[in-house]
């Protein structure tokens, strides 16, 4: 009797003898039970290409790797992905940087991995690919004759039609999506974009029970909203809160926090322009509330980005010019790696969270902040209604980011919001995180990947 395999696919390959991060935790399980394994790029560059996966050792599952040459690098990754299709998802098609030699270059290596994956997979095995630097795969991996069931999560939005059509090549990616047995996406409305825009701009014809025919080929698409481990997460945030430094912590001083990559989706200048209005407007809370803002880098070297550093780091300096006295800086920004641990003592210390991103699909760390919290003195979290996780979290204060005069007034009502309101939005949003964790999250879709095909249309 032939056993069912897991075989992950993700543009990067899990590091580390143990598991950590939540997608990670979320399949070491059904991969280590099934005899499964992990295939990603192991973030090495090469002089050649890769020409077969290499093993990587240790860990609780298997893990294949595969190596980019500088040129693929620049082309796939830096190129159309991140430069074309990262910009494209997140409705900011004006930072798009089209170069048609990176599409060639992404097709390029994705061809390249469905031909060394296909040495790998078995017929019963079913297939899990992960994000927007591999849509080609599963066609790829059709063309090469794979009949197994294959599966897409999209940990990104999905492009609105007027968003998607600016895409050099839309109709080919609607293609590409089609060789998919399910498409998982984070939110409901982002369902609903895939069926406009395919319809829109492929002339696919979007059924019930959401299925999507394109062609000859039918895939359906539902939410699956990623997750954190819950009750791990909670229980981390409890050990080291104990452990934070002396000083974190001031009884006559509130602590917001923001931990956000810096990145142009994440609305950070925004963010620092209403805490800024917040100040203006209370006087009384000059001395009393801080802001910790931790923004790993990501992408240096990109102009985007390095434009979005600039901004941050001169609204910091001039907003602390501006505020600050001998006793106390308005901002403490923090430009590096924080480690998770850490963090999690952070969230339970904090009175506030802002995650006000522009555009996001879903948003862990509101999910990390609410199970982070003391039940009793919960802190309260202040939401982007543009975050995908907005769409489960309603018992947050959710704010539209752009609006500065609002996300103030936000600011406020969260300082002053009374332990009975706290506690009754934090016991409905945990409610919501335990029922929905990220276990549900991978329980949710592979029950789907596995359950009845759909029909393929004749014509």
């Amino acid at each position: 009797m032939k056993t069912e395999r897991l075989i992950c696919v993700s543009n990067r390959l899990p590091t580390g003898d143990a598991p950590s991060g939540g997608l990670v935790v979320a399949l070491a399980d059904v991969l280590a039970e099934t005899g499964g394994t992990w295939v990603g790029w192991s973030g090495a560059s090469a002089g050649t290409a890769s020409a077969a996966l290499a093993p990587v050792e240790g860990g609780p599952f298997r893990r294949l790797a595969f190596d980019l040459t500088d040129a693929e690098v620049a082309g796939y990754y830096a190129g159309y992905a991140n430069a074309v299709l990262w910009p494209i998802l997140h409705a900011r098609a004006d930072l798009m940087d089209i170069v048609h030699e990176d599409l060639a270059v992404y097709k390029a290596v994705n061809r390249r991995l469905a031909g060394m994956l296909i040495d790998v997979i078995a017929p019963d095995d079913i297939v899990w690919v992960h994000d927007f630097h591999l849509l080609p795969l599963a066609w790829e991996l059709r063309a090469l004759g794979a009949a197994n069931r294959i599966g897409l999560f999209l940990h990104t939005p999905f492009p609105a039609p007027q968003d998607m059509a600016a895409l050099p090549n839309a109709g080919e990616v609607a293609g590409w999506l089609s060789q998919h047995d399910l498409v998982g996406l984070q939110t409901e409305a982002d369902v609903r974009k895939f069926r406009a825009s395919l319809s829109a701009l492929a002339e696919a014809r979007a059924g019930e029970d959401g299925i999507v025919e394109l062609g000859r080929r039918a895939t359906r698409v539902a939410a699956f909203p990623i997750s954190i481990d819950t009750r791990e997460f909670a229980e981390l945030a409890v050990a080291e809160h104990r452990s934070l430094p002396p000083g974190i912590v001031k009884p006559d001083r509130a602590l917001v926090i923001g931990v956000d990559r810096l990145d142009y989706t994440k609305g950070l200048p925004q963010r620092f322009r209403a805490f800024a209005a917040f100040l203006e407007r209370h006087e009384d809370w000059h001395r009393h509330v801080s802001l910790l803002q931790i923004s790993p880098p990501t992408r240096e070297g990109v102009a985007a980005y390095d434009a979005i550093r600039d901004e941050t780091e001169a609204l910091a300096g001039r907003i602390n010019g501006q505020f600050a006295d001998i006793t106390w800086a308005p901002i403490r920004y923090i430009h590096r790696h924080v480690a998770r641990e850490r963090l999690a003592g952070l969230y339970r210390a904090a009175r506030v969270a802002l995650v006000t991103p522009l555009m996001d699909g879903m948003n862990l760390v509101a999910k990390e902040y609410v199970a982070a919290q003391d039940p009793a003195d919960p802190g309260v979290l202040v939401l982007s209604q543009f975050a995908g996780a907005a769409e489960q979290m309603q018992d947050a204060l959710q704010v539209n980011p752009h609006d500065i005069e609002q996300v103030a007034a936000a600011i406020h009502s969260a300082l002053v919001m009374p332990p009975r309101e706290r506690r009754r939005r934090q016991e409905r949003l945990m409610e919501g995180l335990l029922a929905q964790d990220v276990h549900w999250w991978s329980a949710a879709f592979l029950t789907a990947l596995r359950g009845p095909r759909p029909s393929q249309p004749s014509a």
